[in-house]
């Protein structure tokens, strides 16, 4: 088998994995807020510090796709690399936290008579939505670029930057609506 088929037949593996992992992380979040799992009846102190943490994770995430993006541009490689990886480890982190939380506490409403629930609901729900199609294009796009894969990285990078940074940067602003609502 030629090294070409090889690459071939590693990338379908990897798109298999990608699509896998994806779906699986869906579902999890899906079951998970719809409270099937059963849970216990004390809610653990640290929970009340998840929303904050993921807040300031994404706020952080969002900085540094800026700031891969400044590297890229002065072609600087190397601080792209570690900057995205830096970036990928925080929203892996994100992710357990999210999911713990979602666990452990009830869903907190935005008031249906706040005159904002509009536009909360326009930007949770594109947020939502992106969430859910950005890690996909994260995983590809990291595998490509840590292969320098150059061409294949970039043409999937002209889809995932943008959208991962509106669900980074709109995860802040979810938060900060949602904030003063909280029961704890």
């Amino acid at each position: 088998m030629s090294s070409k088929a090889k690459l071939a037949e590693t990338d379908k593996l990897y798109f298999r994995i990608v699509m896998a992992l994806s779906i699986t992380v869906f579902c999890a979040v899906v079951v998970l807020n719809r409270k099937w799992l059963p849970r216990p009846d004390v809610m653990p102190d640290f929970v009340t510090l998840l929303p904050g943490l993921n807040a300031l994770i994404n706020g952080t995430c969002s900085i540094l796709l800026l700031v891969s993006l400044y590297f890229i541009k002065q072609k600087n490689i190397a601080a792209h690399k570690t900057t995205n990886i830096i970036t990928f480890g925080l929203s892996s982190i994100f992710l357990v936290s999210y999911v713990l939380y979602h666990y452990f506490a009830d869903e907190t409403i935005f008031p249906i008579d706040n005159p904002l629930r509009p536009l909360y609901l326009i930007i949770l729900v594109s947020h939502i939505v992106l969430a859910a199609l950005v890690l996909p294009l994260v995983l590809l796009s990291f595998y490509h670029g840590l292969l320098m894969n150059v061409e294949r990285h970039r043409k999937l990078v002209r889809f995932t930057f943008p959208i991962w940074l509106y669900v980074t940067v709109t995860g802040v602003v979810v938060y900060l609506m949602i904030s003063p609502y909280y029961p704890f």
